[in-house]
């Protein structure tokens, strides 16, 4: 995780304003009227200076008590103004801000849906959270909040200073003073904050990707016994972001307060200066005071600054995540196809000296050839490695072949759109996923707009609609995380319910009825038999009874096809194929060793 994020590149501010205000143009009203009524509370928070400046030395010093309701009536009026603006700009700000969140979001989500399959192979799901979620809300802080605060702020220290020079140029460049401190360490900050920021946002991505992993096999960690050490993993994870926070506020903790000291130096030098211009009437009492007043309201705005600067620099870390996922190629743009599959589909296919490797060094995959002719059942034989897996992800497009093509009805899979290509095919895995919903929902996901009918038709076809009618909620039960609800064998026949709504033409078993008691796999089987009827399947078997009545079989050696024929031709050969079926005749019994052993053992 760690050597993932050392690779997002590192982004300006320039950069980062300039990509990130683009979330603003659709909402520019929005942005406007908030600022617009910032502006107005602060100006009305600004009459309190003069208005007390004026009881001072008008209505106290000058004993005209018949000005002071008018005058407390007008200070209370400015404070009720001010209220009333600050509320109208928070429901405005907060609409605004969600706006551009959703916004962000939305995109950021639809980026990850259009990801290569190899993103996912080396990213970890819970980093790709924390983009989507806590790097996009720091995104959205600096945008709604940050541009309402920088216009308010220079707006009301330039303001404020020409109201300061106007009163009295010469205590005003006394009360200037420190600037030149606060400029130097704002300066100092900036060039040293976003390291410290990019290791926190960093460390929380991983932190979080540790902890959806745990979640995700919380029951293989309780099986193992290895509560405390997942404890100890994450304490150690908890403990980078600890650090990294830390090694934030450490700096921020010293940074601020010597900037609010620097800032009061002004008011001191101000009381130093102003004080005997009091006492020798060249300034009044009221107008010392009204000067500091508006002196407190030049220094907060400028201590602002400093929050403003951290929001940004935290942002700015933020953003380079995001806009490393939003950078990533789409598949689409990888892929490039985007013609569509003639209909209607034949189902051939045809594998024509395929090579493929994940890393482009070690070869996955070698020259290999086939054909397999519509409706025709081809399945892949061999041990765990041998490539049975890979090929198959080859067919929807999850991986481009290195060298080599493949085909569908002739038509060139790498031209066609993966809309086009993967509407056609449909997958049963050994371990069938099922989304965090109800069965009705999953087993829709096969096709979104059928009817109760069709649904119900597909259910009865997989052999799931007599337990599914026996739940307490019967189609509207709702799963569980990954299905957990549901048993292994209860989890197959949704996924095959799901797989015969979708009705493509071509199908691909990922050894579909492995890890089932032998009721359920017939089951299975029989739901399988409706399934597979007038389709082209690719099978994936380590189970020689299941596929006996296959096509073709094809046994597969470190990423080549080694045999290939049928159930009796391979026999006929006495080759690794008539090995392996005569040794799992054997194993079965005898309970001798399990059937991936026995791959294993007969491979040459």
């Amino acid at each position: 995780m760690h050597s993932e994020n050392a690779t997002i590149k590192s982004r300006g501010t320039a950069e980062f304003l300039r990509r990130t205000l683009v979330y603003v143009k659709p909402y520019k009203i929005s942005a406007v009227l908030n600022i617009l009524l910032a502006i107005l509370t602060m100006a009305s928070y600004f009459t309190f200076p003069r208005i007390t400046q004026f009881i001072l030395d008008e209505v106290v010093v000058g004993a005209q008590m018949t000005l002071l309701l008018p005058s407390i009536l007008c200070l209370l009026g400015a404070f009720l103004c001010c209220g009333l603006f600050n509320a109208l700009r928070i429901l405005v700000n907060s609409r605004f801000g969600q706006n551009v969140i959703f916004d962000m979001r939305r995109e950021l989500y639809a980026r990850v849906q259009s990801l290569p399959v190899r993103f996912f192979d080396r990213h970890a799901s819970g980093d790709l959270l924390t983009r989507i979620v806590d790097d996009a809300a720091a995104m959205h802080r600096v945008l709604v909040d940050g541009i309402e605060r920088a216009v308010t702020t220079f707006l009301s220290v330039a303001v404020i200073l020409c109201v300061l020079l106007a009163k009295n140029a010469l205590l005003t460049m006394f009360a200037l003073v420190p600037l030149v401190i606060l400029l130097a360490g704002t300066l100092w900050y900036t060039a040293t904050a976003h390291r410290r920021y990019r290791r926190q946002r960093a460390a929380i991505g991983a932190m979080n990707a540790l902890l959806m992993d745990n979640l995700q096999g919380i029951r293989q960690i309780k099986c193992f016994g290895r509560q405390a050490y997942e404890v100890g993993r994450f304490a150690a994870g908890a403990d980078g972001v600890r650090r990294s926070v830390l090694s934030v506020m450490k700096v921020w903790a010293a940074y601020t307060p010597a900037m609010t000291f620097a800032g009061s130096l002004g008011m001191v030098l101000v009381l130093w200066f102003g004080g005997p211009m009091v006492m020798d009437g060249t300034l009044t009492i009221g107008e010392l005071v009204g000067f500091l007043f508006y002196l407190t309201l030049f220094y907060e705005p400028v201590g602002r600054l400093d929050g403003l600067n951290q929001m940004l620099q935290a942002a700015r870390a933020s953003s380079e995540r995001v806009f490393d996922l939003l950078d990533t190629a789409s598949e689409e743009h990888a892929h490039r196809g985007v013609v569509p599959l003639k209909t209607p589909v034949r189902g051939e296919v045809v594998f024509e000296n395929v090579d493929f490797s994940y890393d482009g060094t070690r070869p996955t995959l070698q020259n290999i050839c086939l054909h397999a002719l519509p409706g025709q059942m081809v399945a892949l034989v061999g041990a765990t490695g041998a490539g049975k897996s890979t090929l198959v992800n080859l067919l929807p497009a999850f991986y481009p072949p290195t060298g080599g093509r493949i085909f569908i009805d002739s038509q060139d899979i790498s031209v066609l759109s993966l809309e086009s290509l993967r509407s056609r095919i449909a997958v049963v895995s050994q371990d069938a996923f099922l989304f965090n919903g109800t069965v009705r929902e999953n087993i829709l996901y096969g096709k979104l707009d059928a009817t109760e009918a069709e649904m119900l038709c597909a259910s009865r076809a997989a052999n799931c609609h007599d337990f599914i009618a026996a739940l307490d909620d019967g189609y509207d039960t709702r799963v569980g995380e990954r299905g957990v609800k549901l048993s292994g064998g209860e989890k197959q026949r949704v996924g095959i319910a799901r797989a015969l709504l979708k009705d493509a033409p071509i199908l691909i078993l990922d050894e579909a009825t492995a890890s089932v008691d032998s009721e359920t796999e017939l089951l299975i089987q029989d739901a399988l038999q409706r399934l597979m009827a007038n389709r082209t399947c690719f099978v994936i078997a380590h189970r020689l009874n299941t596929i006996r009545n296959a096509d073709q079989i094809l046994v597969m050696h470190h990423g080549e096809i080694v045999e290939r024929g049928t159930h009796r031709e391979l026999i006929g050969r006495g080759g690794i194929y008539a090995r392996l079926s005569l040794m799992q005749s054997v194993d079965i019994e005898g309970g001798g060793p399990t059937e991936e052993k026995t791959l294993q053992s007969v491979s040459p």
